[in-house]
């Protein structure tokens, strides 16, 4: 047959051949019979990718870090400014117009430069009133001496006329009272030149204090004073200019509470500045504030530490980043913190995601001695949400997060997941050093350039175009 049939026709018409509906009946099976076998051969490569590869995407999922050598520091790090060690506000203790100002700011002085003038006419006055006054009771003090050495003379006298009876004993008797008030009158005057000579000395001192000189050598930090301005220094000595030794700068860190019991005086601290290309001046902590600034709440201390500034590059103000260096290691070899594990397995992920078990044991049936490997991917495999499919991160047993690494593995000694050529993983113990909140110092068990797992990808972040993979941090 042709696959075509004919149709009678109607009467006084011809008969026309029409094609048969059968063949695009079997077209279609035809397609069917395709998808299917095309379903089966892509379910077969799945099956067999998921048979044969299954290492390789468990390898995937890890994240690793490569063990690394270089210096390591553990910091309690602080924000401080920048102070002049020794430096005097210089203030005026009269008050006045402030007539002459010789300095300006940034100014070099030496000690004893004059630097400003009050005017002083006023307490050149008063000066003058005391010199007059002290020069009038000088004179009374060389009239009374005058009369008392008459007043002698006719006691002497009358005493000698006694003796021969040739006067009374009441011209004796005045005599003698002439030469006691005498006395008393100079020694009344004298008294009163006393009081002269210390008003005096206090009018002549206050005259000096209009002449302000530098207390010592430095530099003119700040000048809030201006040339001409009253200064009332009846409530407060009012500041005038700030005299600072700019050679050497004190660095006043505040640290929290929390930090200030890691901090010992004469342990070595750096600090860098804004704008100062990373370069680090360093010192040593002098002291510690026994008194607090509470700023919101927040216990702050302050700890000082001086630094030399032999080139001037430092300035007052100026904020630090400080370091305070509680432990340091040189050429060390050091890995980071997240690829910890307590010693025993407490803190490794418990359970297995569904696929990672089935995946294992097929990679154990193949025999190809990744026995190790397939234990390990228990591991990481262990802790997807069954909805989500997302990881938790993995804590020690009874630790809370956000624990302190340092206190965690205060006893030395970790495990770690060492990546091998094969691409599988071994548990591996290691030996602890110092460490910080980032990194460890590795004193035994792991050499530079070894991979170590430090985390696992989220189930969805392996695959491509589906963002930045998320990573479950490991403590």
């Amino acid at each position: 047959m042709d696959g075509t049939i004919e149709v009678p026709a109607a009467p006084g018409q011809t008969a026309t051949p029409t094609r048969s509906r059968r063949k695009p009946k079997r077209s279609a099976l035809r397609r069917a019979v395709a998808l299917l076998v095309l379903a089966a051969l892509a379910g077969g490569g799945w099956y067999g990718w998921r048979t044969w590869y299954a290492p390789d995407a468990t390898r995937e999922r890890v994240v690793t870090a490569i063990v690394q050598r270089g210096d390591l520091e553990d910091a309690v790090t602080a924000t401080g400014t920048l102070q002049p060690r020794d430096f005097v506000d210089v203030g005026t203790q009269v008050s006045g117009q402030l007539k002459v100002l010789r300095v300006a700011i940034g100014d070099t002085v030496k000690a004893g430069d004059l630097l400003a003038e009050i005017d002083p006419t006023v307490f050149q006055s008063r000066v003058d009133a005391d010199q007059a006054q002290l020069r009038n009771q000088q004179a009374q003090l060389a009239d009374k001496q005058s009369q008392l050495a008459l007043a002698e003379l006719q006691q002497a006298r009358q005493r000698g006329l006694m003796s021969e009876n040739a006067n009374t004993a009441e011209a004796l008797q005045n005599a003698e009272a002439a030469v006691r008030s005498l006395n008393a009158q100079i020694a009344s005057i004298r008294a009163q030149m006393q009081q002269t000579e210390s008003s005096l000395r206090g009018n002549e001192a206050n005259l000096s204090y209009t002449k302000i000189y530098a207390p010592m050598a430095g530099t003119i930090a700040s000048l809030p004073a201006k040339q001409g301005q009253t200064l009332n220094a009846n409530q407060q000595a009012p500041t005038i200019l700030r005299v600072a030794d700019l050679s050497v700068m004190t660095v006043q860190a505040q640290v929290s509470e929390a930090d200030v019991p890691k901090l010992k005086v004469g342990m070595e601290v750096y600090f860098t500045t804004l704008g100062g290309d990373a370069r680090r001046w360093y010192g040593k902590l002098r002291q510690i504030n026994p008194t607090p600034t509470v700023l919101n709440n927040v216990v702050l201390y302050d700890a000082l530490f001086d630094v030399p500034n032999t080139t001037g590059e430092l300035m007052t103000q100026m904020t630090a980043q400080v370091f305070f260096v509680a432990a340091s290691a040189k050429d060390t070899v050091f890995v980071p913190i997240t690829a910890l594990q307590p010693v025993g397995g407490e803190g490794r992920r418990r359970g297995t995601a569904k696929g990672e078990g089935k995946r294992e044991g097929k990679a154990e049936a193949r025999g190809k001695g990744e026995g190790k490997a397939a234990g390990s991917a228990k591991g990481e495999g262990g802790g997807e949400a069954a909805a989500g499919g997302a990881e938790r991160p993995a804590r020690p047993a009874g630790a809370a997060p956000g624990a302190d690494p340092r206190i965690l593995f205060a006893s030395g000694r970790a495990m770690v997941r060492v990546a091998k050529e094969d691409g599988s993983f071994e548990d591996r113990e290691v030996k602890v050093g110092m460490m910080n909140r980032v990194s460890a110092q590795i004193l035994e068990g792991l050499d530079p350039g070894q991979k170590v797992q430090v985390g696992a990808r989220a189930a969805g972040g392996a695959q491509k175009g589906a963002g930045a993979p998320k990573f479950a941090p490991r403590i």
